[in-house]
């Protein structure tokens, strides 16, 4: 079973080695106008990201260093009011 699995591989890797090989220079496009449309739409899609995580974050350091509400509780309960 291994020998059949290794035989269908190495061509199947080697002949996807040829065609990366082929390619002699490097592309000088630098896109089109829907490139730079698409990669602004994904920075704004992030960004927008950004506002919720924050809001979250800081609720959360508010939350870790306030005091727990069974404190307060306990407090309006031992003082009689």
């Amino acid at each position: 079973m291994k020998t059949k699995i290794t035989n269908f591989l190495i061509p199947l890797l080697g002949g996807s080695a040829t065609s990366a090989l082929a390619v002699d220079g490097v592309i000088q496009d630098s896109g089109g106008p829907l490139v730079w449309f698409f990669i602004g739409f994904g920075v704004l899609v992030v960004m927008l990201q950004v506002i919720p995580a924050g809001i979250l974050l800081f609720a959360m350091i508010k939350a870790i260093f306030s005091p727990s509400e069974t404190s307060k509780l306990a407090d309006l309960t031992h003082s009689g009011k």
